[in-house]
């Protein structure tokens, strides 16, 4: 017989890594979209949608509104996840590959790490701080040795995704404290829609009829997924399954993302992109390891 315990777990890891798969396929997905729309509408726009089905879903669940005194800790959210990352990830995906940048943003979950302690004003680990930088690193060489020698615009513009997505996620964390997890996400968006709203009209289409199948279902699937559910995926695995222990699943997403990108794009699966990609899984597996002792 599986204990209700030992059930809750599986099923967190099974939500977990629906969460994880979900977001694999978001950088193949804009990619393609980006073959057919602007740039600030892929990057801004799903917030757009996302906006109005979480508004939907608070209504319906009558959630009560937040006070304005988390206004400012929204509104890193706001700039982190809504705005931050999926604009700047976006126009890196004009140039680089998707395969190239999930190996950038598989630095994600130690960054988020790095700032969740800074945060809370916790002194991490030696071996901590030695993953940080070793992962940054392997990051920033990889960078040098895929692209011309020097710093891009591309990886830039990853490297500030990574950014923006720590820090809302460390905001997100402790707002999830009063509102709970995908409430904090539904709130950010619906605040971040008077904002979005103008500057996604000035970039519409100017014309949706010459517009792919494959463009469409990849912008909405970035909208609706991605953006929304990926979410809810994502947080019930975390709360049934334990963040030490569904956060890790983090770890399989530059694979994932490398595989969907030859699947979906035909991008190529080289040796030196799945060797940069596992070294750096190492450093974040090492580096949330020492985290979590530490605040143990």
């Amino acid at each position: 017989m599986t204990s209700p315990q030992n059930k809750e777990v599986s099923m967190g890891l099974v939500y977990g890594f629906l969460g994880v798969v979900i977001f694999s396929v978001t950088l193949p997905a804009t990619r393609i979209a980006l073959t057919a729309f602007d740039p600030v509408f892929v990057g801004l726009g799903r917030a757009v949608i996302a906006s109005g089905l979480s508004l939907i879903l608070l209504i319906a669940t009558k959630q009560s509104i937040p006070s304005w005194r988390f206004l400012p800790n929204f509104a890193m959210v706001v700039i982190g996840a809504v705005i931050g990352f999926p604009l700047l990830s976006t126009l890196a995906m004009r140039d680089a590959s998707a395969s190239y940048g999930a190996v950038i943003i598989g630095l994600l979950p130690l960054a988020t790490a790095l700032f969740g302690v800074l945060r809370a004003g916790e002194r991490p680990s030696l071996i901590f701080w030695i993953c940080a930088i070793a992962g940054s690193s392997l990051v920033v060489a990889f960078a040098l040795i895929s692209g011309t020698g020097s710093m891009s615009f591309a990886d830039l513009a990853l490297l500030g995704a990574v950014v923006a997505a720590s820090l809302s996620y460390t905001e997100g964390t402790i707002l999830a404290r009063t509102f709970g997890s995908w409430q904090v996400v539904c709130w950010a968006l619906v605040l971040s829609f008077p904002m979005i709203l103008p500057i996604v009209l000035q970039h519409l289409p100017s014309s949706f009829t010459t517009i792919s199948s494959n463009a469409w279902l990849s912008f909405l699937y970035i909208s609706c997924f991605s953006m929304f559910l990926g979410f809810f995926a994502w947080y019930r695995g975390l709360f049934l399954g334990g963040i030490a222990r569904i956060g890790q699943l983090q770890l399989f997403q530059p694979f994932l993302t490398i595989l969907a990108s030859a699947i979906l794009l035909g991008e190529p699966m080289t040796i030196t992109t799945l060797g940069f990609a596992f070294g750096v899984l190492v450093c974040v597996a090492l580096g949330r390891s020492a985290q979590f002792r530490a605040n143990s």
